[in-house]
C-alpha cells in the first residue's frame, strides 16, 4: 500500500467513526424517546477525531489540526464528567430512610418517606 493510499484510508476510516457517532446518538435518542448522548458517542468522537487529526497533521492542514485537537479535549472531558456522574449515581445519597413496620402488628405500614408534613404543635392544630 502506498503512503498516499494509507493516509487516505486513515482519513476515511476516521471520518467513518466520526460520522457513526451521529447514528449512535440518533438511535439512542429514538430508543429513549428523548435526546440523549451515550458514552459511545464520545468514544467514537475520540477515535474518529484522533484519526482525522493524524490525517490532518500528515496533510499539514492547520484548520483541521486546530479543529480536531480542540474537539479531542472536549470529548475526553465529557467522558470524565459522565464517569463522575455514574459514580455519584451509584453512591448512596444519605442515610437510609427508616420504615416502621407496624404491619407486623396487624396495623398499616407507616413510612417517614411517604407521610405528610409533620405537625409539632402541642394542640394538634394544623399549620397555615
Amino acid at each position: 500500500m502506498s503512503s498516499f493510499s494509507f493516509w487516505l484510508t486513515v482519513g476515511f476510516v476516521g471520518q467513518g467513526f466520526f460520522t457513526a457517532r451521529f447514528l449512535v446518538q440518533w438511535l439512542a435518542s429514538e430508543k429513549e424517546r428523548a435526546v440523549v448522548v451515550p458514552s459511545a458517542f464520545w468514544w467514537l468522537s475520540i477515535v474518529g477525531g484522533a484519526a482525522l487529526l493524524s490525517y490532518a497533521v500528515h496533510r499539514r492542514d492547520p484548520v483541521i489540526i486546530v479543529g480536531q485537537s480542540m474537539g479531542l479535549f472536549v470529548y475526553a472531558r465529557n467522558l470524565m464528567l459522565e464517569e463522575k456522574r455514574r459514580k455519584r449515581a451509584q453512591a448512596p445519597i444519605g442515610p437510609p430512610v427508616p420504615h416502621f413496620h407496624a404491619a407486623d402488628r396487624g396495623e398499616h405500614e407507616v413510612s417517614l418517606a411517604t407521610r405528610g408534613p409533620r405537625d409539632d404543635r402541642a394542640d394538634g392544630s394544623a399549620r397555615m
